[in-house]
């Protein structure tokens, strides 16, 4: 009997290692490393790019969450950096875009604003400056913008025909002259109505925090502007929960689901 349970366990020893061998081992595809041609960007913009990180590393980050906390509830706003498509969450509605379009879910009828308009501006702003690195940008040179004595350099911003919802938006980025972060945002919206707009908005970005790797804002402030001059700080939106990562969204995370609506902008008079 010993013998025969010797021999027994010896079997059992040989066909576990036989059965060990005929497991397959798939090989792990290496993640893909993207690099950026960066000096098809201004030199200017090139210093303000690397003072916040670098457009590389943004450049290989695929997803970005970020809360903005409102009086009476929170938005949770989470993008694909890559694809664009995005999702705005709260209490009482939420605000997708799946790439193609935007939808809405809203059973309550609550949301009264232009769902098209909203679903990634504030992606837009908060993402500063690594969006002003997109395809279809032209770049120019500006006249610098002066806060309380000090000036700031700026670089104009204009888009290629047919880039975006809105391509005759202007932007302007201004940025400390000393430590080349991003300092003020100037903007006109022409959304909808076809024509470049004169009336100029400035956002004053000053307050930031390190994800990732990345310099990202922890608040934006908008400013009042008097005949082309800005003055005192209106209204400041805070950020935070702030996550940005290599790992993209699935696609079904911005899918409209079956309640929502797919939407259209509506007409600026």
């Amino acid at each position: 009997m010993k013998y025969l349970a010797l021999a027994l366990f010896s079997v059992f020893i040989v066909s576990c290692k036989q059965d060990k061998k005929q497991i397959p081992t798939v090989a792990k595809e290496p993640e893909e490393v993207l690099e950026v041609e960066i000096n098809t960007y201004p030199t200017e913009l090139q210093q303000v790019f690397e003072a916040h990180g670098g457009i590389n590393t943004w450049k290989n980050m695929k997803s970005l969450v970020f809360d903005i906390p409102k009086p009476n509830a929170t938005e949770t706003h989470t993008v694909n950096l890559h694809t664009r498509e995005d999702k705005i969450v709260t209490p009482n509605h939420t605000i997708g875009y799946n790439g193609t379009k935007t939808w809405l879910l809203d059973t309550k009828g609550e949301f009264k604003g232009d769902a098209v308009f909203y679903h990634n501006l504030m992606f837009y702003f908060y993402a500063m400056p690594f969006v002003l690195g997109d395809d279809g940008i032209v770049y120019e040179e500006t006249e610098p913008v002066v806060f309380e004595g000090k000036g700031y350099p700026g670089i104009k911003i204009s888009y290629n025909p047919g880039v975006g919802a809105s391509y005759k938006d202007l932007y302007f980025i201004h940025f400390d002259p000393k430590t080349k972060k991003m300092a003020w945002l100037g903007y006109s919206v022409s959304y909808r109505s076809g024509e470049v707009s004169n009336k100029y908005s400035w956002i004053h970005y000053n307050d930031w925090t390190t994800v990732n790797g990345l310099l990202l804002p922890k608040s934006i402030t908008w400013h009042n502007v008097e005949n082309g001059l800005i003055k005192d700080a209106r209204k400041t939106v805070a950020f935070e929960n702030i996550k940005v990562s290599e790992e993209a969204k699935p696609s079904s995370f911005f899918a409209k689901p079956d309640a929502a609506v797919f939407v259209e902008g509506k007409i600026q008079e």
